[in-house]
């Protein structure tokens, strides 16, 4: 009986490396799945997963790859890729699959495509969940737009992370961190709270349309469970010159 599968996270220059250690069957892969999808909420510049120690794979368990890479693509927008030694492991991943999960023989055959680019501008701010919490992220998202040379998207950026702030002091009640960062095709802003209460779309209130407004203005968002909390973000896609 194989051992049961161990997910070995090593935060790298460039990239988080997963190495995946034991069986990846259905108790497996749903650790996987929670592994890869918690490394995503640290917003780091790419993935690479490590198949070389694992030692049984169903056909079946492909699937939790391609759902994360798509989780991925959209938010935080970075590639995961895969390390697969073996051409057993590499015949498991086909066409259909090879766009969001490329695959390569060793870990350092995927870094190396990764190339050399600079690291991804990233913005960190702790926020208390006081009535003035929104009026600060509002501040850093319009420094940030600034800085970046992204003055069309300072309005909606502002006005989602707002309701994303307020959703957060009103439900969570905890400490708010607020993250802005800048990808090749996107700018993302994410709000993490220690509430696990995933975020609803509801009727418009007299107060403001909530997250109603982030649907209609965001070019995508959603929300990520962590082990304490959850992470709400959305995208903005950047003019064609920044692409």
């Amino acid at each position: 009986m194989s051992p049961a599968l161990e997910c070995l996270i090593d935060r790298r220059t460039g990239y988080t490396l997963v190495e995946l250690v034991g069986a990846l069957d259905l108790p497996g892969a749903t650790r996987t799945r929670a592994a890869l999808l918690k490394v995503l909420t640290e917003q780091p510049q790419a993935v690479v997963v490590d198949l070389a120690r694992v030692d049984e794979c169903p056909t079946t368990s492909v699937a939790v790859f391609r759902a994360v890479a798509r989780q991925a693509a959209r938010w935080p927008a970075i590639p995961l890729l895969l390390a697969c030694p073996t051409a057993h492991f590499s015949a498991l991943f086909d066409r259909s699959s090879a766009a969001l999960t490329p695959s390569f023989p060793s870990v350092d055959a995927a870094a190396a495509s990764l190339g050399t680019a600079s690291a991804t501008p990233m913005i960190v701010d702790d926020l208390l969940p006081v009535s003035g919490a929104a009026r600060r992220a509002r501040d850093v998202v319009t420094d940030a737009c600034l800085r970046w040379n992204l003055p069309d998207l300072t309005g909606p950026a502002c006005i989602v992370v707002s309701e994303l702030v307020n959703n957060g002091v009103e439900h969570a009640a905890t400490m708010l961190s607020l993250r802005l960062s800048l990808r090749q095709r996107h700018l993302c802003v994410a709000v993490q709270d220690g509430s696990v209460a995933p975020p609803l779309l509801r009727r418009p209130q007299l107060r403001g349309r909530g997250l109603n407004l982030v649907d209609a203005v965001a070019g995508s968002w959603g929300h990520l469970q962590t082990a304490d909390g959850k992470v709400v973000w959305a995208t903005f896609p950047l003019a064609a010159h920044h692409a």
